[in-house]
């Protein structure tokens, strides 16, 4: 025990950091003596190691050093949370969000922060240097205090040492590069929730969201094809000394894009997983808000600015604004999970059915209404034409599917760089791999193929507008008062009808789904729509019409509780 006075304080009130020094927990300040540690499982008199620092022991053949999994996907996190500050997020996302919760997992999947398992042999390992620092400093409070590593409080434990297997040898394993790799796969590894690349973006979605930046999981998994966020190829981003072979690749190498579905589904398991506590709070003021992110596509959709007050009916009448129902608690199974912009462009396609009805014969009469009413008249502005919409959505929306369709299906799933394991293939690998390269160059000449345009800037738009256009292409500021009456002083839709996608929502311990989509039992309009945003979302259009559908069930809700037999069509 230290029982010395503070320099700076005098008072006699010790911690430990993770680097095994002793350092005041009433200044914080931080002192030269360093803790000794006692025990039969450590040679005796030696400091306690940290899951950052230390050296390594490197085979002198290749100077190959030995690393576990989680090392490498500790690595992969901090690259991407970098990518992330570079866009813009928040700079104690990394530090003091991401990190936290990376070392909760680390501490609930027993593989550090936590006790000794019995029966197996430990060795005291660190991370390379590359990978996230674990700051010897106490740390500071913030959201996550409660996941604070002081001794203090007792939540995560000093003791860092990766646990593996005795079968494991010292050396690396022959079927991977890594030294647990080949026993990663085990099914004992199942009940640990055993990450995986997906992982590593539920992750960050999650850090996001707690957060609350201005970053939806649509936008995040968009950032992640166009190349902005490193997750494929990722393991160019590792370090010489850290060689993959075998079972590493099947771990770290991603042939297929990312999922929503898979993403969020992990996200919400992963919070579970790690007992967090209620997320901060979404309030009218978020950007995750419906509100706010029903603005952003509508902006970006080209439709009308007026429908936003329209949107914010909607979102008032069935109460999905409420900060309860936005708000993220994980592992509360009674409680609804949001996907914000999927909520956000269902409220919109709701809308445009209660003004439109979008049944592929009315939203083209009071079009054509519209256009009479245009050419008389001079003054303000015009009244808003569905037609004229959707011809101009339409050119932009095939040539953007086309160009996004055809950069998909030539993109190389294997990397520039090629992957060797001993210095005797090296030279032959990277003889191989030039020759590659000059006869995609030639085949390339001779077929007149255009070389690959650059990674295009980070942007929250894929498609813009601007008003300065002559062409009349930008809708923002159409006034919609050609399809509105005025009732008890309430401006509200011409439209008296009102068709629901469903009659009644199936459940999804039954079907998997709350409604089901094909698009011949739908109108063509109705399709568009739904298209526009699915591509807007990268997503399915099936999981938006499941939206729509809970939207209207709760909006029409007294009505069809009313009706003994349900009718397609409701009269608002």
């Amino acid at each position: 025990d230290f029982n010395e006075r503070c320099a700076q304080c005098s008072e006699v009130n010790w911690g430990v950091t993770d680097g095994g020094r002793f350092y005041c927990r009433s200044c914080h300040n931080v002192t030269e003596r360093t803790r000794e540690v006692v025990s039969s499982d450590f040679i005796s008199n030696t400091r306690v190691q940290t899951i950052s620092k230390g050296s390594r022991k490197q085979e002198k053949n290749d100077e190959r050093c030995e690393w576990y999994v989680c090392e490498g996907f500790q690595l992969v996190l901090k690259k991407q949370a970098e990518a992330l500050e570079a866009l813009g997020v928040c700079p104690q996302m990394k530090d003091e969000v991401l990190c936290n919760f990376w070392r909760r997992y680390l501490q609930k999947s027993k593989q550090a922060y936590c006790n000794r398992p019995a029966g197996e042999a430990i060795q005291a390992l660190s991370v390379c240097d590359s990978s996230t620092d674990v700051d010897s400093e106490p740390e500071r409070s913030s959201l996550l205090h409660f996941l604070s590593l002081s001794e203090s409080e007792g939540d995560l434990q000093t003791d860092c040492s990766f646990a593996s297997s005795s079968k494991v040898s010292e050396s690396t394993s022959v079927c991977s590069g890594s030294v647990d790799g080949s026993t990663y796969f085990m099914k004992n590894q199942k009940e640990k929730l055993r990450m995986t690349m997906p992982m590593t973006l539920s992750f960050c979605y999650m850090a996001l969201l707690w957060l609350r930046e201005p970053m939806t999981l649509s936008d995040l998994l968009r950032f992640v094809v166009e190349g902005h966020i490193p997750y494929l190829n990722v393991f160019l981003h590792f370090p010489e000394k850290m060689k993959l072979c075998g079972l590493d690749l099947k771990i770290f190498c991603v042939e297929t894009w990312p999922v929503y579905e898979e993403v969020y589904n992990k996200m919400l398991e992963l919070a579970a997983f790690l007992d967090l506590p209620r997320f901060p709070d979404i309030t009218d003021s978020c950007f995750l808000h419906p509100n706010m992110l029903c603005m952003k596509y509508l902006m970006e959709a080209n439709l009308p600015d007026e429908l936003h007050n329209w949107t914010c009916r909607v979102v008032n009448k069935i109460q999905i604004g409420e900060a309860d129902f936005l708000t993220l608690v994980p592992g509360n199974k009674s409680t609804r999970k949001v996907k914000y912009d999927v909520l956000a462009v269902a409220v919109i396609i709701v809308v445009l059915k209660l003004l439109f009805l979008l049944d592929d014969h009315y939203e083209w009469l009071l079009s054509d209404f519209a256009e009479e009413r245009n050419k008389n008249n001079k003054e303000g502005s015009p009244y808003f034409e569905l037609k004229k919409w959707y011809e101009v959505i339409k050119c932009s929306l095939d040539a953007e599917q086309r160009r996004l369709d055809e950069k998909r299906a030539k993109y190389l799933w294997r990397c520039e760089k090629p992957l060797f394991y001993s210095a005797q293939k090296k030279a032959k690998v990277l003889k191989r791999r030039q020759m590659v390269v000059n006869l995609q160059n030639q085949f390339g000449k001779l077929s007149g193929s255009v070389q690959p345009a650059e990674k295009p800037k980070p942007s929250s738009f894929q498609l813009r507008w601007s008003e300065e256009n002559t062409d009349g292409s930008c809708f923002h500021r159409h006034t919609l008062k050609g399809i509105l009456q005025e009732k008890c002083g309430l401006l509200t839709a011409m439209n008296p009808e009102y068709w629901l996608c469903t009659l009644k929502l199936c459940s999804e311990r039954v079907c998997g789904r709350v409604a089901h989509y094909r698009e011949v039992d739908f109108p063509q309009s109705y399709h568009f729509v739904l298209r526009l945003f699915s591509f807007l979302l990268r997503i399915q259009p099936s999981y938006i019409h499941e939206e729509v559908c809970v939207i209207e069930h709760k909006l029409f809700n007294k009505k069809l509780c009313k009706k003994p037999k349900y009718k397609t069509r409701l009269k608002k």
